[in-house]
């Protein structure tokens, strides 16, 4: 009779901890799913907790600060510094370039969002380098969330191909990203290059 029981016990904990680890693999993978979903709204909970409000109208102009979030990779800063900035800034475009405009002493992530949300467009400049910079795909996929959840059917998340990148090197969200939207690629050729920053200001503006 003791063995019965002792033999009923070790099949109830044993269903116990199969059941507790299957539930553990499935709220794992949900989290996993929805990690910058997560991230996105904790942060948007945090800063309402401690007094932050949403503007009224977003699509104020008046209410950004910026009119674009440069997300980069520091290996292409020459491309940003000597091209990206000269060219939109002398006719009048404020970009936000973590480098200078970062407030210091705040968290990395904090200026991230901050800098999106008080942009009225994110620009990814996208390389082999961003794609192996965590802080550049944190940009990334804090940016996809501000699109999808605080300015839907807003054209604000713009992709900028600064060299040809293999689509197997990115993640499924960006190449999703890149063949459901719009992107535009920079290119040497003088024309090109005419056209590309023609288009790149209209995009912004």
């Amino acid at each position: 009779m003791d063995s019965r029981c002792r033999s009923y016990t070790l099949v109830i904990v044993l269903s116990v901890l199969g059941v507790s680890v299957l539930l553990a693999i499935i709220i794992g993978g949900i989290v996993y799913r929805h990690r910058w979903k997560i991230r996105y709204f904790m942060f948007l909970s945090k800063k309402q907790f401690f007094g932050y409000r949403r503007l009224p109208d977003d699509t104020l102009l008046e209410n950004y600060k910026y009119d674009a979030f440069i997300s980069f990779s520091d290996d292409d800063i020459k491309f940003i510094v000597n091209e990206f900035i000269p060219r939109l800034e002398t006719d009048g475009v404020s970009l936000c370039i973590h480098h200078r405009d970062f407030l210091p002493g705040n968290s990395i992530s904090g200026n991230i969002i901050r800098a999106i949300q008080s942009s009225r467009k994110t620009i990814v400049i996208l390389s082999e380098a961003f794609l192996r910079s965590t802080w550049c795909m944190y940009e990334f996929n804090m940016a996809r969330m501000e699109s999808l959840y605080s300015r839907e059917d807003q054209v604000f998340l713009v992709f900028v191909m600064l060299e040809n990148v293999s689509h197997n090197k990115m993640q499924l969200e960006m190449l999703r990203w890149i063949q459901e939207k719009s992107y535009i690629e920079y290119t040497n050729d003088e024309e090109g290059q005419r056209m590309f920053w023609e288009r790149l200001k209209l995009l912004i503006q």
